[in-house]
């Protein structure tokens, strides 16, 4: 603190300079020590995170937990193998195979589809036609009008039905037929008989199924003079194509542990 008495009035602008210089000296130290306490207590708070401790690692022991289980395979999507006791042909247009489906509970007689060991479900995809034999005289006279309900029975190779396919179509003129078969003796090679209309049958086989079975049941023909039921075995009921199967391969079964040797008996 600067006091002025009376004896100092002759030296009051000296002392008064003097007092404000010492002022401004003593707050500029006061700036410095508090940044000089602030620069302190920063790098004390580097300092202690630069060296905390990380939490220790557990050295690896070799022992996993339980394995994850693997992902399913992917669908695979392909034609399967068929055993067609009655084949009409391949197609003159698209040389798609078309086979009859006869009447008859006698599986043998049946069109057979194996199918692979499957993960789940299995989709088999399958198109349906009734069968028509053309006539272009009768098409020309006006004769030719067809009406077919065909019913399939579809069941596994043990003989426990899956399910029911059905399939209606009418025919008039040569443009309802689907397409001509080739290796007949009728012009261009063809045959007479023909698949008409087309109804896209999808089934969902169970797993554990390996084989499928598709066989007629009854066969209804409506006609200009009247109207024809089917029931006896053997004969043609409908016509099959493009038959594809969808499904998850069923993971491979392990390995049989082998038996243990026997033990060799000691001679006496």
């Amino acid at each position: 603190m600067c006091h002025y008495g009376r004896r100092a009035r002759r030296s009051r602008p000296v002392r008064r300079y003097a007092c404000s210089v010492s002022r401004i000296l003593v707050r500029r130290a006061f700036v410095i020590i508090l940044l000089a306490l602030a620069a302190a207590a920063s790098a004390d708070a580097q300092t202690s995170k630069a060296t905390a401790k990380k939490p220790a690692t557990r050295p690896a022991t070799g022992k996993t937990g339980a394995a994850s289980p693997k992902p399913p395979a992917p669908p695979v999507r392909e034609a399967p193998l068929m055993q067609c006791p009655s084949i009409l042909g391949n197609g003159v247009t698209t040389q798609r195979l078309y086979c009859d489906v006869l009447g008859g509970t006698d599986p043998s007689a049946g069109l057979r589809v194996t199918l692979p060991p499957h993960a789940g479900p299995l989709k088999l995809s399958l198109t349906l036609h009734n069968r028509q034999t053309y006539s272009e005289s009768e098409v020309k006279a006006g004769r030719a009008f067809a009406r077919y309900t065909a019913t399939l029975r579809v069941a596994s190779g043990t003989g426990e039905a899956i399910a029911q396919a059905v399939v209606r179509s009418e025919f008039r003129t040569e443009k309802d037929l689907v397409e001509r078969i080739a290796g007949g003796a009728g012009p261009g090679g063809v045959k007479a008989v023909a698949p008409t209309g087309a109804e896209p049958v999808v089934l969902t086989v169970p797993e554990g199924v390996a084989e499928v079975i598709l066989s007629g049941e009854r066969l209804s023909i409506e006609r200009v003079g009247g109207t024809e039921v089917v029931t006896a075995p053997g004969r043609p009921y409908a016509v099959v194509s493009g038959v594809e199967i969808e499904y998850r391969p069923a993971p491979p079964a392990p390995p049989k542990a082998k038996p243990k040797p026997k033990p060799k008996s000691q001679r006496r």
